[in-house]
């Protein structure tokens, strides 16, 4: 690989460009750490910064000292996003054309569909090693299950991660183990058993700051990865969080949606008259709140009551970060980057993962160890508030996601930003900030995320003239500007990936929420931006099940 580093004038002017401050020309900057927290399944509107009625202290309080923005994007499930966060480029290039769980017979063999992050790839953790970063990651890694895939093998020095997409929260049983406890977790690539008071987002916690505190022996700048599994399905928190909640949720679905959808007004996060999706079930046959047994309530709120102990917990454990980062003194120095995955989780996951021999689903074992529940839709469109739908659709509730920069002190910005930008932007910002020059290694597919630094600069969005396009099991989007041309299947979410899409059109300028279908009146547009989205769909290599 070809010497990465920046000439010092080079470096010099990126940070001047950011900071706006004159700096000496004997100068050397000290090159920022870089801690990424990604959560899972997390919805647009769960912490309290966005509008939430769950307590998060840390991430509120991170918000306030950066920038929390409005209109970051993910892709549509986790495996897709990760892809596109390592290697700052399309998913179907980076070798999850699709989710490696969801390969369809058409696209099988495929390249792009590998279903683990290829070879012609880059990884960020690579690039930053190679420019004199220590590089560490926990958590969940989803970008392959062979021994040559795993984070080891893609630039992480020091690793503590599950393989898979999902796992028990808590130390999978030995006897019978569900189907979800059937997962592998590995530390710098060498299986590993995980001690019985296992909880994920306190062990990897745990496990991320040891790992902190061996590189930083090392004096040299770190870049850690922060993968929490939490709040993704199964349901479960530790007993000290589980009734922290109780009667929080007791009013329903669009009670508490329309609250938050309130708080976001009365924070500037929306307009006054902006006009969000409507309260009411993705699918009618779902009931509402009313048209549920006085039992059949109680297990809902139960259910939200548990996933909102999730949120705490995983809010707890970031302070616990940063306060390390704070006594260590690392915290002035370092990018801190926050942001969930994907939207809201609605899927019903027993369809894929049945209960097993161990189980217990009793209301009683709710959320401790050997449940295994999710919230379901309805309390997905709450967490997706004020967005339409939820992941696995390219609608603005499965790919708009909460996002917090904290900058390091002498580059520091702080307020509210409204532009577009995406995950994969992240590689290049990283590089950007180190003061490393963008690689251009043969057979390598090239970083085409774009960098954010005049963004948190507050020089505007990097995608301000440019598209962006996506595509996941058949559903698409593309965005040009204020539109957003929506692709979606009959039946959304995840599945079969061959029906064609249903086009619609939006001015998310006026109507994030999805409500106003623009198409019928704008055929001429909708044209330009599906052929567009054709094009884009080529240069990436979207398989289609007629090719």
């Amino acid at each position: 690989m070809p010497a990465l580093r920046t000439p010092r004038l080079l470096l010099m002017g990126a940070l001047t460009l950011v900071s706006g401050l004159a700096m000496a020309a004997d100068t050397q900057p000290t090159p920022p750490n870089i801690l990424l927290i990604l959560a899972d399944d997390l919805g647009y509107s769960d912490l309290g910064a966005f509008g939430g009625e769950i307590d998060t202290p840390t991430l509120d309080q991170l918000a306030h000292e950066g920038l929390q923005f409005t209109s970051m994007y993910a892709a549509p499930t986790c495996s897709i996003t990760r892809s596109m966060l390592m290697s700052g480029t399309d998913n179907h290039l980076a070798g999850l054309g699709t989710m490696a769980e969801a390969l369809q017979p058409f696209q099988r063999g495929k390249p792009g569909y590998e279903g683990y992050l290829n070879p012609h790839a880059y990884s960020i953790a690579e690039l930053l090693k190679a420019g004199g970063y220590t590089t560490s990651m926990v958590g969940k890694w989803h970008l392959g299950l062979e021994a040559d895939q795993g984070p080891d093998q893609r630039g992480f020095e020091q690793s503590f991660t599950l393989l898979e997409g999902g796992a028990s929260h808590f130390k999978p049983s030995m006897v019978d183990p569900a189907k979800i406890e059937q997962v592998h977790y590995r530390e710098n690539g060498e299986a590993v058993t995980l001690p019985d008071d296992f909880y994920s987002t306190d062990f990897y916690t745990d496990k991320l700051i040891s790992y902190l505190q061996n590189s930083k022996k090392d004096g040299k700048p770190f870049f850690a990865y922060a993968a929490y599994t939490s709040p993704h399905w199964p349901l479960q928190a530790p007993q000290a969080y589980l009734d922290k909640y109780r009667g929080r949720f007791d009013q329903g679905y669009d009670s508490v949606r329309l609250a938050r959808i309130d708080r976001m007004k009365k924070l500037g996060l929306m307009a006054d008259d902006a006009p969000p999706a409507e309260p009411l079930p993705v699918n009618p046959k779902l009931p509402g709140w009313q048209q549920l047994s006085p039992e059949q309530q109680r297990v809902e709120a139960r259910k939200m009551e548990i996933y909102a102990a999730m949120v705490d917990n995983l809010d707890h454990n970031i302070g616990r970060l940063l306060d390390y980062l704070r006594k260590s003194g690392q915290y002035d120095n370092t990018l801190i980057v926050f942001m969930s995955d994907n939207g809201a989780a609605g899927e019903n996951h027993t369809q894929f993962y049945p209960p097993g021999a161990q189980t217990d689903n009793s209301f009683a074992n709710l959320g401790q160890r050997g449940s295994q529940i999710d919230y379901g839709l309805r309390w997905a469109e709450v967490s997706a508030a004020p967005f339409h739908l939820f992941k696995g659709t390219t609608a603005e509730g499965g790919i708009s996601v909460p996002a917090v920069f904290k900058m390091p002190k002498a580059l520091g910005r702080q307020g509210v930003e409204r532009g577009v930008a995406r995950v994969d932007d992240l590689a290049p910002t990283f590089l950007a900030l180190a003061g490393l020059a963008m690689p251009n290694t043969v057979n390598k597919h090239p970083i085409t995320g774009q960098s954010m630094l005049p963004m948190l600069a507050g020089k505007g969005s990097p995608h301000s003239k440019d598209s962006l396009g996506g595509e996941l099991f058949g559903n698409a989007y593309y965005r040009e500007g204020n539109l957003k041309l929506l692709g979606m299947r009959a039946q959304a979410g995840f599945g079969d990936a061959s029906q064609p899409p249903k086009w619609q059109l939006f001015d998310l300028a006026k109507d994030r929420g999805e409500t106003n279908d623009l198409a019928a009146a704008q055929p001429e547009t909708v044209k330009r931006l599906k052929d567009a989205w054709l094009k884009y769909a080529g240069q990436v290599g979207v398989v289609f099940a007629n090719q």
